[in-house]
C-alpha cells in the first residue's frame, strides 16, 4: 500500500474511482448517503478546477482503496463559508479537509493518520504560498447524530478522541446544513454537522 497527493488535472483519470468509493463509503452509518454516480463524477471535478486544493489517495497495488480531499476555505462551497464569515472568521487562513473515505478492510491500519498529516503538509505549502503567518487554521466537519438512531451499528465508534489527538477541537458554535438523500428516506433532507478546527499556531 502507499500514498500520494495529487492537484490539478492528475486527479483526472481516478474520477471515476473516487466517485465509486465516495458512494460505497457514505453508503455507511453515519452519513447514510444514497449517492448518484453522475453527480459525484461532477463534484468532484471542482478538486481539478480550484486554484488550491488537493486530493490524497491511498493504494493497495494499482487499486484505490481511500482518499482525502482538502481545498482552501475561501475557495469553499458557500455553506461551508459562511458559518466561519458570520462569526468573523477570515476565510483566507483556512484549509478545509472535506472528507475521507477508506474502505472498511483497511481501516485502524494507520492510513487515517497519514492522511491528515498529508493534507496538513498541504496547508503549510498553502499558507507559506499566500503568506499567511497568524491565525491559520484547518477545519472539518462531522455529522450530528443521536446515540439511539435506529441504523447506528452496536460496533460503530466515532472518531472524536482520534481527531482530538491530532489537535481538532469541536465548535459547537459552528455549524452548517447539507442536504442529501439517505438509503431509508425518499427524498433529500438537510442534516445538521459541527466543525471542528486546529489553530495551528496553538499547535506547534
Amino acid at each position: 500500500m502507499h500514498i500520494q497527493l495529487f492537484t490539478g488535472d492528475a486527479i483526472q483519470p481516478y474520477i471515476r474511482n473516487l466517485a465509486a468509493l465516495r458512494m460505497e463509503v457514505f453508503r455507511e452509518y453515519p452519513y447514510l448517503y444514497d449517492g448518484d454516480f453522475d453527480y459525484e463524477q461532477v463534484y468532484l471535478y471542482s478538486y481539478i478546477h480550484a486554484k488550491h486544493a488537493a486530493v490524497v489517495l491511498a493504494f493497495d497495488g494499482s487499486d484505490v482503496i481511500g482518499a482525502s480531499t482538502c481545498i482552501a476555505l475561501d475557495e469553499s462551497d458557500t455553506f461551508i463559508q459562511f458559518p466561519f464569515l458570520a462569526k468573523g472568521y477570515d476565510v483566507s487562513k483556512g484549509v478545509y479537509f472535506e472528507e475521507s473515505v477508506l474502505r472498511k478492510k483497511y481501516r485502524k491500519q494507520g492510513i487515517g493518520v497519514c492522511f491528515f498529516e498529508e493534507r496538513e503538509k498541504w496547508a503549510a505549502t498553502y499558507f507559506k504560498k499566500k503568506n499567511v503567518v497568524e491565525g491559520r487554521f484547518t477545519t472539518f466537519c462531522g455529522i450530528n447524530r443521536p446515540k439511539d438512531h435506529p441504523l447506528r451499528p452496536k460496533t460503530y465508534a466515532n472518531l472524536e478522541a482520534f481527531w482530538n489527538h491530532r489537535g481538532y477541537i469541536k465548535q459547537p458554535n459552528l455549524q452548517t446544513q447539507i442536504s442529501w438523500k439517505e438509503i431509508d428516506q425518499e427524498k433529500e433532507e438537510f442534516h445538521n454537522l459541527t466543525f471542528w478546527i486546529k489553530n495551528w499556531e496553538d499547535n506547534i
